[in-house]
C-alpha cells in the first residue's frame, strides 16, 4: 500500500540516465530558483515602513533612501554572485568560495548559515504566503501555524516528484505574480502622472524629520535588506541549468535582479506617495493594490498571486538546501545519506530534511513572520559577506581579466553585507541571538561528522601487510534463538548445523506459564536430541537482556580459544508486507541488540510464508 501511494505522490521512478532532460532553461529556472527574492518584494518595503513608523508618519518618508541603498547593495550582490558562477561553475556558492578562499572553518560557517537559512527561507515564504490568504479572508487567523504546516507538505510532495515538474508547476504562480506586480506598478505610476492617484505622503522628500536617527535609519536598513534574501540560490544551483551552465545560470541571475529591483523600487515609491502605513491586519503591499486597484476582481487577483508566490517562494530553498547538503556531505561534513538520489532523480533526504526544519521554525515561532526576518536575514548575510570578501582573495590569486575592478566591486559588496551583519546584531539582538548558539552547535557537529568519516576510513583502509589483518574462522559456534518449536526452528538448526562446528539452542522463558515452558523444552530435546539447549529465565519478560549475558559468555569463552560465535536469528516473513504489523517484530530488536557486540557475527535465517 506504501508502495502504491508513494507512486502516486511522487511518481514512477527515473532511470539514471534520463538526468538530462532533468535540465532548466532559463525561463523555467527563473520561476524555480527566483521565487524567493522575487516574492521578498512583498514584505520588504513593509519591513522598513514598520521600522520608521515607530518614530512618526512623517519619517516614512526617507523609505526612498533606504531602498536606493538595498539597490545599491543588490547591484553590488549580483555582480559578485555572476562571478561566483563563472569561477565555481559547480555550484555550492558561498560555501564552495569561503571554503577555498578562507578556509574550511570559514566555508563551514557560510555552508552551515546557508542551511539554517533554506529552513528559515521556507518558513518565511510559507508565513507570508499565509498573512497574504489572511488579509483577503481574516477569518482563517486562527489557524495560521496549520496552513503553513500544510504549504510546507505540499511543496515537499511537489519537489520529490522531480526538479522539471516542481518547475513546470511554479512556472504559472510565479509569471502571474510578476504580470501582476508589473501591472499595480505600471498602473500606478500612470495614475500619478495623470493625476488620478492623489498624492498622501506625510512629508515630502528631503524634508526634516524631528527625531530621526542615523541608528533608525540603518535599523530600517537592516530590516528591508530581507528584500535580498535568496538571491544566492541560482550560484548553488548552477548544476542544474541547461549547458552552457555559467552562461545560463548568469543570465538568469542578470533577469531577476533586474525585475527585483523595478520591483522593490516602484513598491517603494508608491508605499511614500500614498502615505501607506504599515497595519497589523492588512499587508502594505494589500494597501497600495486597494489603492490603485480599489476592491473589485484585479486586487483579489494580486493578492492571490502573492499568496501564491509566496507559498512557493520555498521552493527555492527546496532547490538549493539539497545541493548545498550534497557538496557539504561530499566533503564528508554531513551524512552521506544526501548524497543519494531519490526515485526522481532528486537528493530526496535533503528535501525532507529542509521540510522538517522549516515546520519545527513555524511552529516555534508561531507563524509569525516579523519573528522570523531578523535571524533570516543574518543567515543570509554572513555567507554574503565571506564569499564576496572569498572572491577579493581569489582575484588576488589568479588575475583573470579586469580583476582589479572584480576586486572593488567584491569588495564594496562584503563591506555593505558585513556592515549589514554588525547592525543586525547591534539593533536587533533580541531576535538574531539564536544564531551565537546554533551556529557553533553546528560547527561543531560538522567536525564531529568529519571525524567519524575520517576514523572509519582509517580502520576500514586495507592494510600493506594484508596477513596480518587476516581473520581465520575455525571452530564456529552457532547460537540459534528459539522462541518455541516450529518449522522455522527446524530449519534454523539445520543451517546452524551446516555452518557451525558446534551448534546451541538458546530459548527465554518467563513465569507468566512454566507449564508451556516445560513443554517446549521438552519438545526441543525430542527434535533435536543432539543440539545442546538452554533455557534462561527471565523475571522482568524482557528477552533482550538475557539474550545479550548469554550471548556474551559464549562469545568470550569462543575468543578465549581462538573460536568465532554466531547468532543466528531465525524469523518467518509474511506473504504481504502489510501483514507485519500484525507481529511483533523481536527479530528485528534482537538484530539491532547483538549488532553492538564486537564478537559476535549476526545473521538471519527467514522463513517465507505461503499465505
Amino acid at each position: 500500500m506504501w508502495r502504491y501511494l508513494k507512486r502516486l505522490l511522487i511518481g514512477k521512478p527515473l532511470k539514471t540516465t534520463d538526468e538530462g532532460g532533468q535540465a532548466l532553461t532559463k525561463f523555467k529556472a527563473l520561476a524555480l530558483l527566483s521565487s524567493d527574492a522575487l516574492s521578498s518584494v512583498a514584505y520588504g518595503t513593509e519591513q522598513i515602513t514598520t521600522v520608521l513608523i515607530t518614530l512618526s508618519a512623517a519619517a516614512l518618508m526617507y523609505q526612498l533612501w533606504v531602498a536606493a541603498l538595498v539597490l545599491v547593495l543588490l547591484f553590488a550582490i549580483t555582480l559578485s554572485y555572476q562571478q561566483i558562477i563563472h569561477a565555481y561553475p559547480s555550484g555550492g556558492g558561498a560555501y564552495v568560495v569561503a571554503t577555498t578562499n578562507w578556509g574550511q572553518s570559514a566555508g563551514l560557517v557560510a555552508g552551515g548559515s546557508l542551511l539554517v537559512d533554506y529552513m528559515l527561507t521556507v518558513a518565511v515564504s510559507v508565513t507570508s504566503g499565509t498573512d497574504a490568504i489572511i488579509s483577503a479572508v481574516p477569518a482563517l487567523r486562527a489557524h495560521t501555524v496549520g496552513i503553513s504546516i500544510i504549504l510546507v507538505l505540499g511543496i515537499m510532495a511537489l519537489n520529490l516528484r522531480g526538479m522539471r515538474e516542481s518547475a513546470s508547476f511554479l512556472t504559472l504562480p510565479v509569471y502571474f505574480f510578476i504580470f501582476m506586480i508589473f501591472v499595480m506598478i505600471g498602473w500606478g505610476l500612470f495614475g500619478i502622472l495623470t493625476g488620478r492617484v492623489a498624492y498622501h505622503a506625510a512629508s515630502a522628500v528631503g524634508a526634516p524629520v524631528q527625531g530621526m536617527t542615523l541608528v533608525l535609519f540603518f535599523r530600517a536598513f537592516s530590516s528591508g535588506s530581507s528584500s535580498l534574501t535568496g538571491v544566492e540560490a541560482i550560484s548553488n544551483a548552477v548544476p542544474n541549468f541547461h549547458k552552457p551552465k555559467s552562461h545560463n545560470a548568469s543570465a538568469t541571475l542578470a533577469i531577476m535582479a533586474s525585475i527585483l529591483a523595478f520591483f522593490f523600487g516602484g513598491i517603494t515609491f508608491l508605499s511614500y506617495y500614498l502615505g501607506i502605513r504599515p497595519m497589523a491586519d492588512n499587508t502594505v503591499l494589500s494597501q497600495i493594490g486597494q489603492a490603485i486597484f480599489g476592491h473589485g476582481v484585479i486586487y483579489y487577483l494580486l493578492q492571490l498571486a502573492t499568496a501564491a508566490i509566496l507559498a512557493v517562494a520555498a521552493n527555492t530553498g527546496f532547490s538549493a538546501f539539497p545541493i548545498l547538503a550534497y557538496n557539504m556531505a561530499k566533503d564528508k561534513f554531513l551524512p552521506h545519506a544526501y548524497l543519494d538520489r531519490g526515485d526522481r532523480l532528486g537528493y530526496s533526504n535533503g528535501i525532507i530534511s529542509l521540510a522538517v526544519g522549516a515546520i519545527f521554525l513555524i511552529i516555534i515561532f508561531h507563524g509569525k513572520t516579523s519573528l522570523l526576518i531578523p535571524l533570516y536575514t543574518v543567515g543570509v548575510f554572513v555567507p554574503f559577506t565571506l564569499s564576496q570578501s572569498g572572491m577579493i582573495r581569489h582575484w588576488f590569486r589568479v588575475r583573470e581579466g579586469k580583476w582589479g575592478l572584480k576586486a572593488v566591486i567584491n569588495f564594496v559588496g562584503a563591506f555593505i553585507s558585513f556592515a549589514l551583519v554588525v547592525f543586525l546584531f547591534w539593533l536587533h539582538f533580541g531576535n538574531v541571538w539564536p544564531y551565537l548558539i546554533v551556529m557553533p552547535a553546528l560547527i561543531y557537529m560538522f567536525y564531529r561528522i568529519h571525524l567519524h568519516y575520517i576514523n572509519v576510513a582509517h580502520q576500514l583502509r586495507v592494510s600493506e601487510n594484508s596477513d596480518a589483518v587476516k581473520r581465520h574462522y575455525d571452530g564456529a559456534t552457532v547460537i540459534v534463538l528459539v522462541s518455541d518449536v516450529t518449522q522455522v526452528t527446524a530449519h534454523a538448526i539445520d543451517y546452524a548445523r551446516s555452518v557451525g562446528d558446534y551448534v546451541i539452542a538458546m530459548h527465554v522463558s518467563f513465569d507468566e506459564n512454566p507449564r508451556k515452558e516445560h513443554k517446549t523444552a521438552q519438545k526441543f530435546k525430542a527434535e533435536f536430541p543432539d543440539v545442546r539447549f538452554v533455557d534462561i529465565h527471565s523475571s522482568y519478560r524482557s528477552i533482550i537482556t538475557p539474550t545479550l549475558r548469554f550471548c556474551d559468555v559464549i562469545a568470550k569463552r569462543a575468543a578465549e580459544r581462538n573460536f568465532t560465535t554466531t547468532v543466528l536469528v531465525p524469523q518467518f516473513v509474511p506473504r504481504r508486507p502489510w501483514q507485519n504489523v500484525l507481529h511483533n517484530q523481536t527479530a528485528l530488536r534482537l538484530r539491532s541488540a547483538l549488532n553492538t557486540r564486537q564478537n559476535i557475527i549476526v545473521s538471519t535465517y527467514s522463513y517465507h510464508l505461503k499465505k
